[in-house]
């Protein structure tokens, strides 16, 4: 299906490519993968809103990618994907000032960080990387449903693999916490959502995904102790051993920023998958089911379309807001 690979950077993605007249939004644009993707995004000439939790460091991005990229159509987006009234006035903000949007590239997040609560009381990771994107995409289907070939890209990981959302108690309220655990659910989260999103909005022609970037050294690892590195380390291991692999690298090879923000990037351009609405994506490819997560593969929970279905109403509830896009 596609000629990319592992190593394939956004350059390689989008050469030749002339994104002139698209307007694509990304999440985390500040710094590591969202920024690269920016990058490479506005030097094809798409016009980009950088999205960051504050002014200043969404400023700051577009500073720097402006900088990289002469000319480059560009501007600063503020919300913190931890506060529901954040995302609320950002995104009120941006359909006053927009009429239309392609491509929605929720790629922030954070990682295995110790126990701690959104601005909403919601268990930080569930809430910013899930919770904060599901809202923040419903807020600005309006425009979506305006852009011309919409797509929405969400960033899940192979961590994934560490827990199914708990639909129960997501939020960490009567179970022991476990950053690794929270971690998967919520990345467990962002691909449901990405495949429901698709099963309700794609008979509108919208095309929804979700994307494993790979093992990358971003801002994301900055709550990571040694402990909680070796504890990854040892799982991956087990993880690769169980799929088949050796065991020994189990899927922790690191990637460039340049290969790590591929994926998105083919994920929101490529034409390749327009037969395959929903699905989870690595390595500028299809997903594998029951291969190692590590590397390209999934676990099975992430088909349990009746999951997806009550993950969806669970957000929608939590959020306080109805989400129903047209199909």
């Amino acid at each position: 299906m596609s000629e990319f690979g592992r190593d394939t950077t956004t350059d390689d993605v989008l050469d030749g490519m002339d994104l002139t007249g698209r307007r694509f939004l990304i999440t985390g644009a500040a710094s590591g993968l969202g920024r690269e993707g920016a990058r490479s995004l506005a030097a094809h000439g798409a016009s980009v809103t950088l999205l960051a939790r504050s002014a200043e460091r969404a400023e700051g991005a577009v500073a720097e990618v402006g900088a990289m990229v002469p000319g480059a159509d560009l501007e600063a987006g503020a919300a913190d994907l931890g506060d529901m009234a954040s995302i609320r006035a950002f995104a009120q903000s941006y359909l006053a000032g927009h009429d239309a949007l392609d491509v929605l590239l929720n790629n922030a997040g954070v990682m295995a960080c110790p126990l701690g609560r959104t601005a909403d009381g919601f268990e930080t990771q569930f809430g910013t990387n899930h919770l904060g994107h599901f809202l923040l995409t419903a807020l600005l289907y309006p425009a979506l449903e305006a852009g011309e070939q919409p797509r929405v890209v969400t960033l899940s990981s192979g961590g994934h693999s560490r827990a199914d959302v708990d639909l129960e108690d997501p939020n960490f309220k009567h179970s022991e916490y476990s950053p690794w655990v929270a971690y998967g659910q919520a990345k467990t989260a962002n691909a449901l959502f990405a495949r429901e999103l698709a099963r309700r909005a794609g008979p509108s022609g919208l095309l929804s995904f979700a994307v494993h970037p790979g093992v990358i050294a971003t801002d994301l690892g900055r709550h990571l102790t040694d402990e909680l590195l070796n504890d990854m380390a040892e799982f991956a291991r087990r993880r690769s051993a169980a799929a088949g692999g050796s065991g020994e690298s189990g899927g922790m090879a690191f990637k460039k920023v340049e290969a790590g923000a591929a994926t998105q990037v083919w994920a929101a351009t490529t034409p390749d998958l327009a037969d395959h609405n929903g699905a989870y994506l690595a390595d500028c490819g299809l997903g594998v089911l029951g291969a190692d997560p590590g590397a390209n593969g999934f676990r099975p929970y992430l088909l349990d379309d009746e999951h997806a279905a009550a993950l969806w109403e669970l957000s929608e509830g939590l959020v306080g807001q109805r989400f129903v896009p047209a199909g």
